[in-house]
């Protein structure tokens, strides 16, 4: 199993991106249990990076993002810097998305954490939706289902169930993108939130699967109309009802002859067998 740049996706590499995707969710869980009514998102975002900072983080597929209340469901977003953090602030009873991309080394992870302060009911049925979106995934890659139609797929298991796709806002509509082990050389500077060596990496990713007829950005389109390819996809389905949104992200391991999730233990997992949700 090798990624566009012929690195093996060893078993010590795997362990280098599992560590630092429980990291990214570490950070996020301790971040999200300080969270207080009134704290702004642009607030939450620097208690995430200080503490990433401060956990051995070196570089950035990109800078935390936070979202509060209806901002969640990307609502009315028209422009990329409605993405960026905002002075909006939190309130009892507002889902909230924490979302970062830490890299230590040339291990990337890239994840969203999403909770509640206190109690909200739409957030917790939408929460426990998305259990069956990581099941359906996981099977349909397993059986070599082209991406494109897992993306319509995981829509129409969406829409039965009353919810609305929103993935489609972020740039490119996409459900998922590849993760590539990073070069050894660190560049550690971010242009617009966004790690150089990371974009370089999906960059370098999207010009050999364009001259081999794949692509790194998973969506709905025809450029997404073939399996995915061995290595690893930050795998980041996003829907909401109304005003709630919510989402999980974490990294799918893809080989030639198979596919699995690179970490179940990891905070939506557990949350959903403390709910006793059934996939």
């Amino acid at each position: 199993m090798a990624d566009v740049n012929d690195v093996r996706l060893s078993d010590a590499l795997l362990a280098e991106h599992r560590a630092v995707q429980q990291l990214a969710y570490r950070c996020a869980e301790e971040v999200a249990a300080g969270l207080e009514p009134g704290v702004t998102e642009r607030e939450t975002t620097r208690r995430m990076r200080a503490w990433l900072d401060a956990n051995g983080v070196e570089d950035w597929f990109h800078l935390p993002f936070a979202w509060f209340g209806d901002r969640t469901a990307f609502r009315n977003f028209r422009l990329p810097l409605q993405f960026f953090p905002t002075n909006r602030r939190l309130e009892d009873g507002m889902p909230f998305i924490l979302d970062v991309a830490p890299v230590i080394g040339r291990a990337t992870s890239d994840i969203g954490y999403a909770g509640v302060l206190g109690t909200n009911a739409e957030f917790d049925r939408l929460h426990d939706h998305l259990a069956g979106h990581r099941r359906l995934i996981l099977d349909l890659v397993k059986s070599g289902t082209p991406l494109r139609d897992i993306y319509v797929a995981c829509d129409e298991l969406a829409t039965r169930s009353g919810y609305d796709n929103r993935h489609r806002e972020y740039p490119f509509g996409v459900i998922a993108h590849r993760v590539e082990p990073l070069p050894r050389h660190p560049v550690n500077r971010t242009v617009t939130g966004f790690g150089v060596r990371a974009l370089l990496a999906l960059i370098r990713s999207a010009v050999v699967g364009r001259r081999r007829g794949w692509s790194p950005l998973w969506g709905g389109g025809r450029r997404s109309d073939h399996p995915a390819t061995p290595g690893l996809w930050a795998v980041e389905p996003h829907y909401g009802s109304g005003p709630v949104g919510a989402k999980f992200e974490e990294l799918l391991v893809v080989t030639e002859d198979d596919a699995f999730w690179l970490d179940d233990d990891l905070p939506h997992v557990r949350r959903w067998a403390a709910r006793q949700v059934i996939a």
